[in-house]
């Protein structure tokens, strides 16, 4: 065995693991972009209230991004995501206006707010089973699946309102969810850790997570291999369906409203930012710490452009360059681990 060879066949350090990790590479982007916004506006970017906003404002996206996670490791996609949202809040109102008297649930009690929240994610759930069942056992192609369910869900959303957002929702889920605070922590951002820590605990440490990453990987294998690859597809798509629908009613506790038309790009938010978390959109790789990474740099994009003043007509450009950087990359990565 030449030098090279033992060189070839030696077992890589951590630190080489780490610096090959796509996840470690974002993860620099993202506090170098902290640093350079910190360094521009001192007094006002580095500062508690910019965090919390900032918290606030990506708990929506962490959440769709979770369960997009799943679906992309698959080799999957999901276009719907955003109109579930919309329907999902728009049921999670409707159910709570139906149960209060005259209509108004302005001031609706607890039992009435988790009926909604109920309303909200089966909703959302049907939403992701029929789009499960479309891909796993019609056997259509999950674009073209998910595409549909974009329209359908925002055209059912807007025939049940008549194109009208219901605005009569309860304060106390306002108050409570929408800017409720505890330790100066928001509530938002806390159910959105706890959705991103149980999804990373499902899809690292469970079987259903080594079934998805081998799904992914190759689904014939899968299938050979024994993994009920169908029922375990309509399982993940369900899956996003129902966070969707937790993301929707989110959604409504923060704006005091259904926002239909607020969310048309939800859905590609959430995919630029599983993919610029490192998740590759050929399926069986990624992961959900790469996806909260991902999150978070068009948020602090965003944020960082409006504090220092930059036209607001910048920020998709500058996160459309950034999602083609990351695309290249996990490209060129797959290229050279293809040649190995």
């Amino acid at each position: 065995m030449t030098g090279t060879d033992v060189r070839a066949a030696a077992p890589r350090t951590t630190v080489q693991r780490i610096a090959g990790a796509s996840t470690f590479w974002i993860a620099l982007v993202l506090v170098a972009l902290c640093v350079l916004f910190s360094a521009l506006r001192p007094d006002a970017f580095p500062t508690l209230f910019t965090l919390q906003t900032l918290l606030i404002e990506a708990s929506v996206l962490l959440v769709l991004a979770v369960g997009m996670t799943f679906v992309i490791i698959t080799a999957g996609i999901d276009l719907s995501v955003g109109s579930v949202l919309v329907f999902s809040g728009v049921i999670g109102a409707t159910v709570m206006e139906a149960l209060s008297p005259g209509g108004d649930a302005t001031g609706a009690g607890p039992g009435v707010v988790l009926l909604g929240l109920l309303g909200a994610l089966v909703g959302g759930g049907a939403w992701g089973l029929l789009n499960g069942l479309l891909v796993a056992v019609a056997r259509l192609p999950p674009l073209i699946v998910t595409l549909a369910s974009f329209g359908a869900a925002l055209g059912a959303a807007q025939l049940i309102t008549d194109g009208v957002d219901v605005r009569t929702v309860p304060q106390l889920l306002r108050d409570g969810l929408g800017f409720g605070q505890t330790a100066q922590v928001p509530h938002m951002v806390a159910l959105a850790a706890v959705v991103t820590l149980a999804g990373a605990w499902l899809l690292h440490t469970t079987r259903f997570g080594r079934r998805t990453y081998a799904v992914g990987s190759s689904a014939e294998a899968a299938r050979r291999a024994g993994i009920p690859v169908r029922g375990h597809l309509v399982r993940v798509y369900t899956g996003v369906g129902l966070l969707a629908g937790l993301a929707g009613f989110m959604s409504l506790a923060y704006f005091g409203t259904t926002t239909i038309s607020g969310h048309s790009t939800d859905n590609l938010n959430a995919i630029a930012a599983v993919v610029l978390g490192g998740t590759s959109l050929f399926g069986g790789v990624g992961s959900v710490f790469g996806s909260v990474i991902g999150v978070f740099i068009p948020a602090v994009l965003t944020k960082g452009f409006v504090i220092i003043g930059v036209q607001q007509f910048w920020q998709p450009v500058a996160i459309s360059a950034v999602l083609v950087a990351a695309v290249w990359f996990d490209q060129v990565r797959r290229r050279s681990r293809d040649r190995r």
